[in-house]
């Protein structure tokens, strides 16, 4: 479009149209995948149903692991409120009333996300503190005036529940230009004054209960804010404190030490500061067992689509299609139920239909019975070892799953150790023990280990019972017989064969008899319950087996990755063309991979121009130019504008640099491959 005119002027030109980009739902990504078949989206349906359930399961295990930590700091802000409301000319608590309640709350930086954890906090202020509940971020204040307005808008448009104080507070948050201390210790005292205490309770919440509520302030990301923001805004606040009640708390992920850089000794002696530890990510994570390899599962396996819960997956079993059949008799582990079989079961799990669906709805059952029985001796095991010296098998629960999930627990070494440690317990410590699992026995309503719990419960009867003065009185009388008055020689020799003799025919007492029975029936429970998932039929429904697949995920390699995707491209994109013969270069590859595999041909120093008509050449041969036609130094110049791309891309990725030896030459900084 021309832009010459005979006077100067503005010209307007319409941009180009360009076409949305068409979002492609997961569904689809999943369904066109490998293993592709009838049922790929009710796969892919329970996919999202359990990642939902394990979603919201795993909020609610972080609230209740909050919970003490969010009991003790609503105490701390009741604390503080109760001394607002204190009035006294007393000199030590004038000097008191000037200090601003702070909460230092360190969340730490491995803990799952901080979000979460302040929006359950704010809920739990909101309920028992405070409406008047803020939530800044450093992004948000980059300096007073925005910090202040922030402050403003969310108490002013958000914290305000009554119809009234709404409609006052719409008319002031409109005069965003005069945010101050004095129009919020203003507003505040209208909106405290508007507050009608004889509300009937059933419309009021706890913390609407109180008279003059304060306003707590959380500052997610301490660390982030600017000094001299957080400096003016704790002096300013502190002159207002006696008529704009304000409590502070400190979102801290790193140290507590980081108020005192932040802030100087005349400002941080305005605060009345007090520690919040949350509790550490190994806690988090032996709570919460992130399933990572779920997606995984549900997308290599097509019998997946069974696992659900029980009765879900018998209705599902019922119109399971021929070809879903036969996956399940090739899966290693029914085979190997079938080989186990009466010959005439076996022609029938293998040529009837319904027969098989049958079959299935029972192993199906017990698999589930298996997993549930499995966890509570899990648990209960875990009860009697991991408080052992030395923790033979584990400190956290999650190390002992992952040992009994390889192999036989009770072939270990580790194992047999812990039950020598098991047998030398003290009767108060077994005592302990032995509660705890029964607590988790009584939880089940299964038959067998319902009796289990019963067992428990007759040795804790025993142990109770227990009086082992008569066992020591035979002992004591013996020892006294053979300590007869006699010379320093006979004297040693007597108590080197007592002792000797003690130690042949020792006679246990009633408690070590007691004793080796718990140990003796807990490693009875381990044998029978504690059996790997492998040993079940159809456990490849429910149980995810490619670990290898999780390790690539979880083990980054960069570097092995990077030289085998420049090395073979076809190992990445599955592109026929792209595979070739080792040590040759595919005419078709990508041209970093083209320059990479060249330069590997190259010693130390690399000469450009040599470099950039290897480059040429393998490109022409994939490209089959001729030469002399018109068109040869247009497609030179695309070659090399493509060449120096590839160059930089590898010099970016740190395989070579410049060097000033030779201005035409590059060095080469990986050797060996990689």
């Amino acid at each position: 479009m021309a832009t010459s005119s005979v006077s100067k002027g503005c010209f307007v030109f319409k941009p180009n149209f360009k076409k949305r980009k068409i979002s492609v739902p997961v569904e689809d990504y999943f369904n066109k995948g490998k293993n592709e078949s009838e049922d790929s989206k009710l796969r892919f349906e329970t996919y999202q149903l359990i990642w939902q359930q394990m979603k919201s399961e795993t909020e609610r295990l972080q609230e209740e692991l909050n919970k003490n930590l969010f009991d003790s700091l609503i105490e701390f802000l009741r604390k503080s409120y109760s001394g607002f409301q204190k009035s006294s000319r007393d000199w030590g608590c004038q000097i008191k009333l000037r200090e601003i309640p702070t909460a230092a709350l360190i969340l730490g930086v491995n803990v799952t996300d901080h979000d979460l954890t302040f929006r359950s906090l704010t809920e739990a202020l909101q309920n028992n503190v405070s409406p008047y509940v803020v939530s800044l971020q450093a992004k948000d204040c980059p300096d007073m005036k925005h910090f202040l307005q922030k402050l403003v808008s969310q108490l002013m448009m958000d914290c305000c529940v009554d119809e009234e104080t709404k409609e006052g507070s719409i008319q002031v948050a409109q005069k965003k230009t005069h945010c101050s201390m004095d129009s919020l210790s203003s507003w505040y005292t209208n909106v405290t004054r508007k507050t009608d205490p004889k509300m009937p309770r059933k419309k009021r919440t706890s913390s609407s209960q109180w008279q003059s509520p304060p306003v707590v302030l959380i500052l997610k990301d301490m660390e982030s804010f600017t000094t001299k923001v957080l400096q003016d805004f704790i002096i300013i606040s502190s002159q207002h404190l006696h008529e704009f009640p304000l409590i502070l708390i400190f979102g801290i992920a790193t140290s507590p030490i980081i108020i005192h850089r932040l802030l100087p000794h005349a400002v941080s002696s305005l605060l009345c500061i007090e520690l919040f530890q949350s509790l550490s990510c190994k806690e988090h994570l032996t709570t919460v067992l992130d399933k990572l390899s779920l997606l995984e599962h549900f997308y290599s396996q097509p019998l997946s689509v069974l696992c659900c819960n029980l009765p879900e997956a018998k209705r599902r079993i019922n119109f399971l299609s021929d070809n879903q059949c036969e996956n399940i008799r090739r899966l290693p582990s029914f085979r190997r139920y079938v080989e186990k079989q009466a010959s005439e079961k076996q022609v029938a799990l293998l040529t009837n239909e319904r027969f098989l669906k049958e079959e299935i709805q029972s192993l199906l059952e017990n698999l589930h019975v298996y997993h549930s029985n499995y966890f509570l001796v899990l648990r209960c095991l875990h009860q009697f070892t991991s408080s052992l010296p030395k923790y033979p098998l584990g400190r956290q629960i999650r190390e002992l799953y992952c040992t009994c999930l390889e192999k036989n627990i009770w072939d270990s070494e580790e194992y047999v150790s812990a039950l020598q440690l098991l047998r030398m317990l003290a009767k108060d410590e077994l005592m302990t023990i032995l509660q705890k699992c029964f607590k988790i026995f009584k939880s089940t309503s299964e038959k067998q280990l319902g009796s289990t719990a019963k067992r428990i419960e007759e040795f804790l009867a025993q142990f109770q019972n227990l009086d082992e003065a008569k066992e020591e009185e035979d002992t004591s009388g013996s020892l006294s017989k053979g300590l007869q008055k006699t010379d320093l020689y006979h004297l040693q020799k007597s108590l080197l064969e007592m002792k000797e003799l003690r130690r042949t025919n020792k006679k246990q007492t009633r408690f070590e008899v007691l004793r080796e029975k718990v140990v003796n029936f807990i490693d009875s429970l381990v044998r029978e319950y504690l059996l790997p998932p492998e040993t079940q039929p159809l456990h490849e429904v429910v149980y995810f087996t490619a670990g290898h697949t999780l390790r690539e995920h979880l083990n980054a390699a960069p570097r092995i990755a990077l030289h085998t995707a420049l090395n073979n491209p076809y190992y990445y994109l599955k592109n026929e063309a792209l595979k070739s013969e080792e040590g040759c270069i595919p005419n078709v590859a990508p041209d970093i991979c083209i320059a990479y595999k060249l330069h590997l041909e190259c010693s130390r120093l690399i000469n450009l121009v040599d470099w950039s008509e290897a480059f040429a050449t393998v490109v022409t041969a994939a490209e089959k130019m001729d030469a002399d036609s018109a068109t040869s130094e247009e497609r030179n110049e695309i070659i090399h504008a493509r060449f120096i791309r590839a160059v930089s891309e590898l010099e970016l990725l740190g395989f070579i640099k410049p060097t000033k030896q030779k201005t035409d030459h590059v060095a080469r900084l990986t050797w060996g491959g990689c």
